[in-house]
C-alpha cells in the first residue's frame, strides 16, 4: 500500500512537472534573425537585435523570467514549441485562426500587414495589388506573405529559407516582386538605400503579431501577456518602439 502511494506521489510530481516549470528555469526563446526590424543579427557585435528582442527581454525582466535566445528557422518555430524543444517564439508571427489551433499566442504587439517590393523596372505596369496577377514572386518560407502570394491569381511564388533571400533573388532578376511584412519591406529599402525597388503603396492585409506559446503551459502564456500588459502601460513599449521605429 506504502509502495502504491508513493508511486501515485511520484507520478504526480511528474505530471505537474510536465505542465509548468521550475521559476529559476532558463525559457528557451527562439527566433530567425534576417527579419529587420523585428530581430536581426548586428554586424558589429554579432548579438541578436531588434524590435522583438527588446520586447521578450523586457517582458522576461517584468515576469523575473531567466531566457535564452537562439536562432532557429522561421518553419521550424511552432514544431520546436509543440515538441517541447523551445519554451517561447517572438519573430514576427502573425496571429491566424489556423496557427492559434496549433499553440497559445500572446496579446497582440504590434500592428503589420503584408506589402511587396518592386523591381524599377516594372514601375510603369505593376502600381497595385491586382497588377501582380500572373507575376513571379518572392517569398519567405513558412510566413503569411508566402500563403498571401499562393492565392494571388496565376502568379508563381518562389519560397526562400528568409527574407534576406528573397531580396537577393528580387535584386538578381530571379522574380519581379518579393511579398512580405510592410514595415520588414520598408527597414530594408531605408536601410539598403537600393534604388533600383520601389514599395507598392498598397497594404495588402492588415494583421497583428503574436509570442508563441505551448497550449501545455497557459501559465507562461499568461506571464508574457502579463509582462507585455506591464510594458505598455510604464512606457518601456513605446521606448523600444520609438527605437526602432522613429
Amino acid at each position: 500500500m506504502n509502495f502504491i502511494k508513493k508511486s501515485l506521489a511520484l507520478l504526480g510530481i511528474c505530471l505537474f512537472a510536465n505542465n509548468t516549470y521550475a521559476e529559476d528555469s532558463v525559457l528557451n526563446v527562439v527566433t530567425e534573425p534576417s527579419f529587420a526590424p523585428f530581430e536581426f543579427m548586428d554586424q558589429s557585435s554579432t548579438e541578436l537585435v531588434g524590435f522583438d528582442i527588446d520586447i521578450i527581454k523586457a517582458i522576461a525582466q517584468v515576469e523575473n523570467l531567466k531566457i535564452n535566445i537562439a536562432s532557429m528557422p522561421f518553419d521550424g518555430q511552432i514544431p520546436a514549441i509543440l515538441s517541447g524543444n523551445a519554451d517561447i517564439a517572438i519573430s514576427g508571427f502573425t496571429i491566424t485562426k489556423e496557427r492559434a489551433k496549433l499553440v497559445n499566442f500572446s496579446e497582440p504587439y504590434y500592428d503589420a500587414g503584408l506589402g511587396a517590393l518592386v523591381s524599377k523596372k516594372y514601375g510603369d505596369s505593376i502600381k497595385n495589388l491586382k497588377d501582380l496577377e500572373g507575376k513571379s514572386l518572392c517569398t519567405q518560407i513558412g510566413t503569411s506573405g508566402a500563403m498571401f502570394a499562393d492565392k494571388i491569381k496565376d502568379a508563381t511564388s518562389t519560397q526562400f529559407n528568409t527574407a534576406a533571400e528573397s531580396f537577393m533573388e528580387l535584386n538578381k532578376g530571379s522574380c519581379i516582386a518579393a511579398v512580405n511584412d510592410k514595415p520588414v519591406l520598408e527597414y530594408y529599402l531605408a536601410t539598403s538605400k537600393n534604388n533600383s525597388l520601389f514599395l507598392l503603396s498598397d497594404r495588402f492585409t492588415f494583421e497583428q503579431y503574436g509570442i508563441v506559446t505551448s497550449k501545455k503551459n497557459k501559465e507562461l502564456t499568461d506571464k508574457i501577456s502579463h509582462g507585455l500588459k506591464v510594458i505598455k502601460e510604464n512606457g518601456t513599449y513605446d521606448k523600444i518602439y520609438a527605437k526602432w521605429f522613429k
